[in-house]
């Protein structure tokens, strides 16, 4: 049964309702207090969860705001300024004076209910503060909004619906969250597993093998590198590169083969956010902040990629104000150099954990994206109420 056929079966006839939410929950308002004491008062698993604006949140101790900010009804934060959006919270809140919340108490409304049509019509109260220099919308648009009540004079029969339309959304949000757990926790398995055998396979006893330098093992292009600056660039199909990935994609393009890029940015490089070395294959522009090699065949290529990515190069890093990993310090790079078929079997192996981490990772967000759009069509369907028009338009 198709979700509209079965919000139809669920309301059975019986009549909705449009009422402004101002009338029909109750709005309170928050406790004045500074994104400083925030971070002053916050204590790890304190009972009382205070919101800012965005994700900003702190969690304090009953008595350290006023007793009459704390909220302890089931409610829906309303985050005006910024990023504005909805957030549900059932345990004791208060939140900054410039934002509100609603809660249903003594009210025949289901709250969650609620905040899932609220969810769903988030767009429109961002359209509303888009408008504004910061964006931001006031009490009146939401106090002013008005939401479907199913079966207004019969509560008890209305509470019956709102209660089975959040029992499906939140069966949904819960397989959604449950999945991406699992796809999160194998993941994380598998990254472990591949990095335990990688740096095995990486790691040779004294005299087990010789060791070059980098300079010695491949060819560096960086002369031919060459940046252009944003406004400048001719928009095409070939990759621009930069530090960790492209950047762009421009009209012309430097190379024509397969290449080992490093990071050069000693920030980058520290922190490990992004990519240290990676490959590149067939026509690319790279600008000056990555280093280019060149080798003889791709099991050497692959194989100094994947140990430039399991070493610590700070001590190759060098310049205070903005760190880097310069030309003489890349080629001075040790690096174990084992018999071109060891290097092989190392690099066929590393390759196959790093295809099955890859198809993980791609796999994720693609199963996690087609789980929220399953999770809007329905809830879509559901919260799709009739509206008549006024009488006479």
């Amino acid at each position: 049964m198709s979700g509209k056929n079965y919000l139809e079966t669920l309301l059975d006839g019986v009549a909705v309702e449009w009422k402004a939410l101002g009338e029909v929950l109750v709005r309170t308002k928050g406790t004045k207090i500074t994104a400083g004491q925030m971070r002053e008062l916050h204590k790890d698993g304190a009972p009382v969860k205070v919101f800012a604006g965005g994700k900003t949140v702190a969690f304090v101790d009953f008595g350290d705001i006023p007793e009459k900010d704390v909220n302890r009804e089931p409610s829906i934060i309303v985050k005006s300024r910024g990023v504005i959006e909805f957030e549900y919270c059932d345990q004791p809140f208060s939140h900054k004076n410039e934002m509100w919340s609603y809660n249903a108490r003594a009210k025949a409304i289901n709250i969650k209910y609620v905040y899932y049509f609220l969810k769903l019509n988030e767009p429109h109260f961002q359209n509303i503060g888009s408008k504004m220099q910061m964006p931001q919308i006031a009490t009146p648009d939401t106090d002013r909004f008005e939401i479907p009540i199913p079966c207004p004079d019969n509560p008890k029969k209305s509470l019956e619906i709102q209660a089975e339309i959040v029992r499906i959304l939140d069966s949904f949000t819960e397989l959604t969250a449950e999945l991406t757990a699992e796809l999160t926790a194998e993941l994380t398995a598998r990254k472990k597993q591949y990095n335990y055998y990688r740096d095995k396979l990486l790691s040779f006893e004294d005299g087990e093998v010789e060791w070059k330098t980098l300079g010695d093992l491949a060819e560096n292009l960086d002369s031919m590198r060459r940046p252009i600056t944003s406004g400048l660039r001719e928009p095409g199909d070939i990759p621009y590169y930069g530090a960790s990935g492209i950047v762009d994609y421009v009209k012309d393009y430097i190379f024509d083969c397969d290449l080992l890029l490093v990071s050069e940015d000693g920030a980058n490089l520290l922190a490990r956010n992004t990519p240290i070395a990676f490959s590149i294959s067939g026509k690319s522009w790279v600008n000056n902040h990555a280093h280019v090699l060149k080798f003889e065949t791709y099991a050497e290529r692959k194989y100094v990629e994947y140990y430039l990515n399991s070493i610590d190069l700070t001590p190759y890093i060098s310049g205070a104000a903005q760190p880097k990993l310069n030309k003489k310090s890349l080629e001075s790079i040790r690096i174990p150099n084992p018999p071109p078929e060891d290097k092989k079997r190392i690099v066929d192996i590393l390759d196959k954990f790093d295809a099955l981490t890859g198809s993980i990772s791609d796999g994720l967000p693609r199963e996690i994206e087609l789980r929220q759009k399953q999770y809007e069509y329905y809830r879509d369907l559901l919260l799709s109420f009739p509206k008549l028009e006024a009488a006479g338009a």
